[in-house]
């Protein structure tokens, strides 16, 4: 009986094994250490990862990164473009404008416009429209490489009218140049936009009827 109730030896030292195997999951001081994990490592490289402009903020030379150098480089081109259109510009050389014409024949044509009534006392008029006619030819785009002189032909107080030849040089022989440069319907008509446009002083309703303006070759 004594034999069948009391533990044997072995059996002792495998109870004292297994309790001791808690104690030896505990630390030492008995407190528990937690140990972070680091989680701004892993959104920093995601969001590299994610970030498609991030190759752009890679440091080249220095501080100069490579946003900056490729933004240099687009601003020289445009700076280059300026410059050369500028200098363009100002070389350019109009082979119209400055081509000699061998003006060798002579165009006139007539004048002749009617006074108002208003106006037939004055006596400094029909000077004053020479010389309004000179300027109105002269300063033309189309026509002041031509245009030669303003004579007064005829003052008629009586009749209230005023003639006057207008001298133009013209290349001999070119039959489209007086059709499409020279013709009458063109030098009447930039003498009547001018004198619609600008009235003359002390004689205002002067040229404001077209019939009282004639052109003749």
């Amino acid at each position: 009986m004594e034999g069948a109730g009391s533990p044997s030896t072995g059996e002792e030292l495998e109870l004292s094994v297994l309790g001791g195997q808690p104690d030896e999951q505990k630390p030492l001081n008995g407190t528990v250490q937690v140990i972070p994990l680091s989680v701004e490592e892993p959104r920093a490289a995601q969001a590299n990862k994610e970030n498609p402009w991030s190759s752009c903020n890679k440091k080249l030379i220095g501080k100069c990164k490579l946003w900056m150098v490729i933004a240099s480089v687009f601003l020289g081109l445009i700076v280059v473009i300026i410059i050369s259109i500028c200098l363009i510009g100002a070389t350019y050389i109009d082979e119209d404008e400055n081509e000699i014409l061998e003006l060798s024949s002579n165009k006139t044509f007539l004048v002749e416009l009617k006074i108002p009534e208003d106006c037939v006392t004055e006596e400094e008029l029909p000077h004053q429209l020479r010389k309004r006619l000179t300027d109105v030819y002269s300063s033309s785009p189309s026509l002041s490489r031509y245009f030669t002189s303003v004579e007064i032909t005829d003052f008629s107080s009586e009749n209230a009218t005023v003639a006057y030849h207008l001298q133009f040089g013209v290349p001999s022989e070119d039959d489209s140049f007086m059709k499409y440069m020279m013709n009458k319907e063109l030098v009447l008509g930039i003498l009547l936009q001018d004198l619609h446009d600008q009235r003359v002083s002390g004689c205002e309703t002067l040229g404001l009827d077209p019939a009282s303006l004639l052109l003749y070759e």
